[in-house]
């Protein structure tokens, strides 16, 4: 989805990743997880389609998401979960802004990961 905000299909489960809202290669991107300059040749996917790291999304409005397994956040330890909690929900919560913001693409980490 880098190169434009329509059109790149989920490997996962092959539909359409409708807009960078949905996108979790722009999630991760925002988490410092991604590089800027290899943000175009990255696989997309679905944020759900992502549950180990959609289940730290804590937010009324995102449907919860649960993981089976050695991943799954109710087996790892409690101060972890709390920290990505808190950092995957902030960044889910600025990628729901950037559609209508004016930032640079280089703008959109979280502070903490801009620069990097």
């Amino acid at each position: 989805m880098a190169k434009c905000d329509e059109g790149y299909l989920c490997v996962i489960c092959t539909k359409e990743v409708a807009g960078m809202t949905n996108s979790d290669l722009y999630l991760r991107y925002l988490l410092g997880q991604v590089d800027v300059e290899t943000l175009h040749a990255q696989p997309e996917r679905h944020i759900r389609c992502n549950p180990v790291l959609a289940q730290y999304i804590v937010e009324e409005t995102f449907s919860p998401v649960v993981v089976e397994g050695d991943f799954d956040k109710r087996t790892l330890d409690p101060s972890f979960v709390s920290q990505q909690e808190e950092l995957v929900t902030r960044a889910w919560k600025r990628l729901k802004t950037l559609p209508k913001s004016n930032l640079s693409i280089q703008e959109y980490p979280l502070p903490e990961f801009r620069n990097k």
